[in-house]
């Protein structure tokens, strides 16, 4: 192979996109220029990097694989080879390969090194190895830092145990190796992200570790911020609580997931954790961290779920009065245990009714929530500039997913800290002017 370029299109998660990231730096260690993302695929090979968590995600890796397959079919832009990697094929490699003839090779989630070897095997030795592997995609002020693999929570309905396997822990120096690496490429915010942050250590280490190495990340001179990505209720490591109030790099942000309320429900979704218990780690968390954002995601719809239980949801979620909600209803997956041992007898259009509910009662809560911030002083960093306004974030807003603070100003720059009044709300979005630059 004479052209060395590679398309690489990463679909899901956060955790999908530190693949994408750890695949790019070994083809490009083997000579090979990757694009992500990019809006007008060109390359010779293009690698799709495949999410399979529910449905909806399934639908869209298909329809991008058979998409890209249709190109190569027709010889649109030099496409010569497609392969597709990722969760969806880890989780059904034998249908997929009789399905779609016009895809070259289909790897596992985490078979990085087949297609390295498969498409370098044209190529000497590794021409510029990359310390940590990997090659950034995301703006350059911040990054995700994936600090396990796997899930040991076998909740009901997912299936990500299916695909990923059991949880398993990376070193805590190769970690912050990788957080130093990081801040050296100009990274002033990084995201850590697991399928369970709460477990982080128990394989390894027999005790949880996660209030260790964010401590020590913390003190990693030039990371500005420290944010932290789904967190599980059950055996909370409460001891990260004071490493949160400790330190002002670490934002107070924590994304746990708690997808229902009540004994009945999350005895069902085989949680562990009962609602008093749960409703006392909010109490702790929210009394151990003053200030502190919760984003949280929550299910309606799983098999068993009453109108009582989802009434008791909607009271649930106007007592708790979240920062940030996302919700989605129940997805029937294949081999999970409630695939296997439940009927899903929630009527599809029962789901969309309760998750239409649910949000908007969401929504009336992140308009009040929001509406207090104006008048306000936050610290900003700005992401991007978009027609006449600069976008940025406050420490408790997550990159792609939580509110935006819009800026009119001029001459500002991306990746730098700004105070910014906020001068005007909405239920999902600040206003504002600079007051001071904060770098």
């Amino acid at each position: 192979m004479t052209n060395r370029d590679v398309d690489i299109i990463s679909l899901g998660c956060s955790k999908n996109l530190c693949d994408s990231e750890v695949l790019m730096g070994k083809l490009e260690a083997k000579g090979f220029s990757c694009h992500h993302d990019p809006e007008k695929p060109s390359a010779p090979v293009m690698v799709i990097n495949t999410c399979g968590f529910i449905g909806d995600a399934k639908e869209e890796s298909i329809n991008m694989i058979l998409e890209q397959a249709l190109r190569k079919k027709a010889k649109q832009n030099k496409l010569e080879k497609l392969y597709v990697m990722g969760c969806l094929s880890q989780r059904y490699l034998e249908e997929l390969k009789g399905e779609i003839p016009e895809v070259d090779g289909w790897f596992g989630k985490f078979d990085f090194e087949g297609i390295v070897t498969l498409l370098g095997s044209e190529t000497a030795d590794a021409v510029r190895p990359l310390r940590c592997g990997r090659k950034l995609t995301t703006p350059k002020h911040y990054a995700y830092l994936k600090i396990s693999e796997g899930c040991n929570r076998m909740c009901s309905y997912c299936a990500i145990p299916l695909i990923t396997g059991r949880h398993t822990s990376r070193p805590i120096e190769e970690l912050l190796d990788e957080a130093r690496w990081l801040r050296e490429q100009g990274v002033k915010e990084i995201n850590v992200i697991a399928q369970d942050l709460s477990s982080y250590g128990l394989d390894i280490a027999h005790k949880h570790l996660l209030p260790e190495l964010i401590d020590r990340m913390a003190e990693i001179e030039g990371i500005e911020w420290i944010r932290l990505h789904y967190a599980y209720p059950t055996d909370f490591p409460d001891e990260l609580l004071d490493v949160m109030a400790k330190h002002k790099n670490v934002c107070k942000y924590l994304d746990i997931a708690l997808q229902h309320c009540t004994d009945h429900m999350l005895g069902l979704m085989r949680r562990h954790i009962t609602q008093a218990e749960q409703d006392a780690l909010i109490a702790r968390i929210r009394e151990r961290v003053p200030g502190i954002c919760i984003r949280t995601t929550l299910m309606v719809g799983h098999p068993g779920e009453t109108e009582e239980d989802f009434e008791a949801l909607k009271a649930w979620t106007r007592k708790m009065r979240f920062d940030r909600m996302g919700a989605f209803a129940y997805s029937d997956e294949e081999g999970t245990y409630a695939n296997l041992h439940y009927k899903d007898d929630v009527p599809e259009e029962v789901k969309q009714r309760r998750l239409s509910e649910l949000m908007a009662i969401q929504q009336d809560i992140s308009a009040q929530l929001m509406a207090k911030k104006a008048g306000q002083t936050l610290r900003v960093i700005i992401d991007r500039k978009e027609g006449d306004y600069y976008i940025g974030r406050t420490e408790f807003d997550s990159p792609e997913v939580d509110c935006e603070v819009m800026i009119k100003d001029e001459g500002l720059q991306q990746g730098e800290f700004y105070e910014v009044e906020i001068t005007k709300a909405e239920e999902f979005d600040l206003y504002g002017k600079v007051i001071t630059h904060n770098s």
